[in-house]
């Protein structure tokens, strides 16, 4: 047996992983797996197809092939059995069983073939042997890490040592002056403390303002502002160096309103104060969490059509507690006959497809549990159409040349299914050193002159605005310049209109409390 290659490639040809064993021409290689989706005949159950010179055996991953290119004399069993095992090897390293979740992790798979094919032929090994053989590692690489830990942990311990030195030469420095200055603070209505806080006497008489520890300051109103003698001359003297901060920040200023012109979005530097925390996305509550997405893959056509239409969705589960572990999820489809399901391989398939429940294949095991992450995915489906009728946005863009300018028309078409959210219709325009002149709008409008993008927004269609335009008016231009437009949006309805019937529990009593949260957003929507 001697193989040729072994790659992970699309179904339009386009490989993802490829690693040769032999002398070839990397021209021929791309040659082979390029031909190969050509070979394959639709609704064939084979395994392998043969041409003149090689033979494919080839898998089928999810909407991928792993696949063996080899000689016409190799045995066809070994190259079976090979296969078999790299099939086992890929869900091991991969993130996912998708494009982008291979891409991701070529170089682990890449390893992975070469322990189990060695100058085109199969090692002798099992499964979990050559994951044995990637994750070792070298006694002189993890000694190298040792020292440099070791290093590190050094140099942190200095900085420390320094640093409490630093620290307690300036606490002698204004120990030594602490009785002239306790005096002249006490003038001012101060006393400046030992460790820099600034403690000021309260406006009532009674002595030093609540609080106690490192670094305190009380805000409260100090004797002096009490006093009618002549004010210090210090408080209406400008601080040292202050025309040339008032200059450095205009210029700033001017840079940042320059850049905003220009279409930039320029966040204002907000500095923290007390009482301020950093936002965060607000926390579970409830104790089961069960998240519905679904992501638009679509490609228009500029006169009218559909080339693509890909709907992928998920559905993952977000446990908060262990003890609410053990339960199965009942769940309600919308009937939709082009949507596919498919259940993780944990998941009891019969129960699914009789019940309509979600549970593990092993009932004494509980779902995962943990905040962090996206949950566990459970649920995957897929719709594909050419059907224009099943497209929520269609875009029409009509450019036309009139003397010296060109008018552009822009209309949207929303279908009835669902409601869009925070709408933005993106239309790519000639360089101009102008923002374009927008002569009517059902909506907003944001010129991005950096990236000569017209933005086009609205905040949400439903019933009252299922249709609407927009006309400008730029130099005269190619027709082709205004293509491809991008659109992206969400929406709280899906196709697949997967709802939530209850959560059961496996150990008795009553159900935990669950809640359900459901998006469809565009991942790539395009008119060309």
């Amino acid at each position: 047996m001697v193989v040729l290659a072994a790659s992970i490639v699309s179904k339009s040809g386009k490989a993802l992983v490829s690693r040769q064993f032999v002398d070839m021409s990397r021209i021929r290689i791309e040659g082979l797996l390029a031909a190969f989706p050509k070979l394959i005949g639709t609704g064939k159950q084979h395994t392998y197809v043969e041409t003149e010179n090689v033979r494919y055996v080839y898998q089928t991953i999810e909407s991928l092939y792993l696949l063996l290119v080899t000689n016409k004399q190799s045995n066809i069993l070994e190259d079976l059995e090979t296969l078999r095992l790299l099939s086992k090897l890929v869900p091991e390293y991969a993130v996912s069983l998708d494009e982008e979740g291979i891409s991701l992790t070529a170089f682990e798979l890449i390893f992975a073939f070469d322990e189990v094919i060695s100058l085109g032929h199969k090692e002798n090994v099992t499964l979990a042997q050559v994951k044995q053989y990637c994750e070792m590692e070298s006694h002189e690489e993890r000694l190298h890490k040792l020292v440099m830990q070791s290093k590190i942990n050094d140099t942190k311990d200095i900085m420390k040592r320094k640093a409490n030195e630093i620290d307690k030469s300036k606490i002698e420095k204004r120990g030594d002056k602490g009785g002239f200055m306790s005096l002249q603070s006490m003038s001012s209505g101060k006393i400046d403390s030992s460790f820099g806080g600034d403690m000021s006497i309260s406006s009532n008489g009674t002595g030093f303002g609540s609080g106690s520890g490192f670094g305190l300051s009380t805000d409260v109103e100090s004797l002096s502002s009490k006093s009618k003698g002549r004010p210090a001359a210090s408080a209406t003297a400008p601080p040292k160096g202050l025309g040339m901060q008032l200059g450095k920040t205009q210029k700033a200023n001017q840079f940042l309103q320059s850049l905003r012109a220009e279409g930039e979005v320029i966040l204002d530097d907000v500095r923290p104060t007390a009482g301020t925390t950093k936002s965060a996305a607000p926390p579970l509550t409830d104790p089961v969490t069960l998240s519905v997405e679904e992501k638009l893959n679509v490609t228009l056509k500029r006169d009218g059509g559909v080339s693509n239409f890909d709907v992928q969705g998920t559905l993952s589960l977000q446990i908060l507690n262990q003890e609410d572990g053990q339960i199965q999820v009942q769940i309600v489809t919308g009937g939709n006959p082009g949507v596919v399901f498919k259940t993780h391989p944990n998941i009891n398939k019969d129960l699914f497809s009789n019940e309509s429940i979600l549970g593990l294949k092993d009932p004494n095991r509980p779902f995962p549990t943990g905040q962090s992450g996206e949950g566990v995915g459970l649920l995957k489906w897929r719709m594909q159409s050419v059907d224009e009728s099943v497209v929520p946005l269609t875009i029409n863009c009509w450019p036309s040349v009139s003397g010296n300018e060109t008018y552009v028309s822009i209309e949207y078409e929303a279908s009835s299914m669902f409601d869009l959210q925070n709408v933005v219709i993106s239309v790519p325009l000639p360089s101009l050193r102008e923002a374009p002149n927008v002569r009517q709008i059902d909506g907003e409008w944001r010129y991005d002159s950096r990236n000569s993008v017209l933005e086009w927004s609205i905040l949400l269609i439903d019933n009252s605005n299922r249709s609407g335009s927009m006309e400008f008016v730029v130099p005269p231009a190619d027709s082709s310049l205004f293509f491809p437009i991008s659109v992206r949006f969400s929406a709280v309805n899906t196709f697949s209109d997967v709802k939530i019937a209850g959560v059961l529990p496996l150990k008795g009593g009553p159900p935990p409390k669950f809640s359900q949260r459901t998006l469809l957003s565009t991942e790539n929507y395009q008119v060309v």
